[in-house]
């Protein structure tokens, strides 16, 4: 598992940019984050690492990689949790950052976004090759509602897919992804606003209204959403 999945079932999705993805980023205090390794704790999927970086020390936790006390890392864009407990280490952090790549050697914008998009190609991938769920009666895929999105805007559509990722409770409704294993304009998940609670894992059919370009303020801007879905 991860990073990038754990934080999709703890927060929102981090986005490289604004207006275009669902969600913006939370950036560190600079560009590029030069820290020193103090601590080193490793688990199943990840490691925990204690940095310093001028007279500050932080928790970073990144996907399972070989890090000894002492090195010098880089990272850019983290994600920062509060009183986030490790179950594996039997701990609580106060305040952890989590990291979507680490190097041990400068970043160039060029190579962490070639990075960025070789980790999110790969992982979607492998997402797609392991579901494959058909339509139901009356019915459209994930892939058909984003190649015909015009045609579908503000029309009841119903869709059956696997719930990847869930966001209860935010601006007084559910935030459920799903995929099927179909996709459309580089996009294989959708995003519906519902009250009814499902679990990450669950197959379930969502019927609600399609909206295109919906803001919802601050830089949050859905290209495609299925609105006031309800499961069937």
């Amino acid at each position: 598992m991860r990073i990038t999945l754990l934080i999709l079932s703890i927060t929102l999705l981090m986005s490289c940019e604004s207006k275009k993805k669902e969600y913006a980023p939370l950036s560190t205090d600079m560009a590029q984050n030069e820290v020193v390794v103090n601590e080193v704790q490793q688990t199943g999927d990840y490691t925990y690492v204690l940095v310093q970086k001028s007279n500050q020390e932080f928790w970073l936790a990144v996907s399972k990689t070989d890090v000894k006390v002492g090195e010098t890392l880089y990272f850019t864009e983290a994600m920062e949790m509060n009183d986030f407990e490790s179950k594996e280490l039997n701990r609580v952090f106060d305040r952890i950052f989590f990291v979507d790549q680490v190097s041990k050697e400068p970043i160039d914008a060029e190579t962490k976004k070639a990075a960025v998009i070789a980790k999110k190609q790969e992982g979607m991938q492998k997402l797609l090759d392991s579901i494959k769920i058909s339509p139901v009666a009356g019915g459209h895929s994930i892939g058909d509602l984003y190649d015909n999105a015009k045609k579908y805007n503000e029309q009841t559509v119903k869709v059956r897919g696997q719930v990847v990722k869930v966001n209860l409770d935010i601006m007084d409704r559910n935030w459920v992804h799903l995929v099927d294993g179909t996709k459309g304009e580089d996009r294989s998940d959708l995003t519906f606003t519902t009250k009814d609670v499902v679990q990450v894992g669950d197959t379930v059919t969502f019927e609600g209204v399609l909206a295109i370009d919906r803001e919802f303020g601050a830089g949050y801007v859905y290209p495609l959403i299925v609105e006031n879905a309800t499961v069937k």
